[in-house]
């Protein structure tokens, strides 16, 4: 419409530039005659004459804010009034009053949750973000469990750690954590632990035992399961394969299956995230080996067969560099 009226008025040409452009001349001129059109002046409303004078109101407020009625609701205040015999406003005026003088407000006390703060974890290397999650395994009946403890290292995704118990606790996972920072070689300092808030995570015991090890802890947020990505993943892995029982009848065929699945789970997996390699290929530092053999067979098939390759020569699955828990932004690579 705009490029209509800068340039039809000059040739007289409105009717045919509207037709060719699909717009209506009513559209058009009505646009128009609105433009020309005098705003409208806006005018305070006026006070209707049923309101309460300044003075009737000043009385309410000082009788909601005597000792008597202050702590009471308009509602209730009313009902006592019109018991006693006595009719100021109704009850909606009362909330206006004290609206007016910033007064209507929650009094009782509220539950406030905490504000609690995203983490953000990045990994360049093994051993330096690991997380730790329980899940549980339906035992030989009905409302019986086992529960698996596992510490995963994010940046090779290998399992550094697990435990089968018949219970849930703090004290189940001080050995279990203690034996996994002795195995690696954990030094003061170079570690962060992630973990959800589940019972074992938030306990003082594990609280005491991080702080003695000079481990940092991290938490996800309360109902936030992407906060902890990697353990979730992994028991996905685990309770798809198509081996897993749906029950497991005593706590020793639920050791032994999960020493089978995790020693393949270590050694023969292909994962995804890091390139297509085996979690204990990048753990152990084997990953730019793996790659640069990789190349080399990809090269070779360019080679025999360039015509194949339409867009540019094949390269293999890209290594793993950095591991993410929220990365601040999505779109961020982490450059080698």
């Amino acid at each position: 419409m705009d490029a209509v009226t800068a340039l039809a008025p000059q040739g007289g040409l409105i009717a045919a530039t509207c037709t060719a452009l699909g717009l209506s001349r009513a559209s058009l001129h009505r646009r128009e005659a609105a433009r020309k059109q005098p705003r409208a002046i806006a005018r305070a409303r006026p006070k209707p004459p049923r309101a309460l004078s300044d003075a009737e109101q000043q009385h309410i407020l000082e009788m909601l804010r005597g000792p008597r009625f202050v702590d009471l609701a308009p509602a209730e205040i009313y009902a006592c009034l019109l018991d006693e015999g006595a009719y100021l406003c109704s009850i909606r005026t009362m909330y206006r009053v004290l609206a007016k003088h910033g007064e209507v407000r929650e009094r009782r006390r509220q539950l406030r949750h905490p504000a609690y703060q995203k983490p953000e974890l990045l990994a360049t290397g093994p051993n330096q973000v690991w997380s730790w999650d329980i899940t549980k395994l339906m035992g030989p009946v009905k409302w019986t469990y086992f529960y698996l403890y596992v510490i995963l290292d994010i940046f090779s995704r290998r399992v550094v750690g697990w435990h089968i118990a018949d219970a849930e606790t703090a004290a189940l996972f001080q050995p279990l954590f203690n034996d996994a920072v002795e195995k690696h070689g954990v030094e003061p300092g170079q570690l962060t632990l992630h973990a959800d808030r589940g019972g074992p995570m938030k306990a003082k015991a594990t609280a005491l035992l991080l702080a003695d090890l000079g481990v940092t802890k991290s938490h996800s947020r309360p109902y936030t399961s992407n906060d902890n990505p990697f353990s979730e993943s992994c028991f996905k892995t685990l309770k798809y394969q198509p081996q897993f029982p749906k029950r497991f009848g005593c706590i020793e065929d639920a050791k032994t299956f999960i020493r089978h699945f995790f020693g393949w789970y270590n050694r023969d997996h292909h994962h995804a995230g890091i390139g297509l390699m085996t979690p204990d290929q990048v753990h152990y530092g084997q990953a730019e080996e793996v790659y640069d053999a990789r190349q080399k067979i990809l090269d070779r098939a360019f080679d025999a067969n360039p015509e194949r390759f339409v867009r540019m020569p094949p390269k293999p699955p890209r290594k793993p560099i950095a591991a993410w828990i929220n990365p601040p932004f999505k779109t961020q690579e982490i450059q080698a």
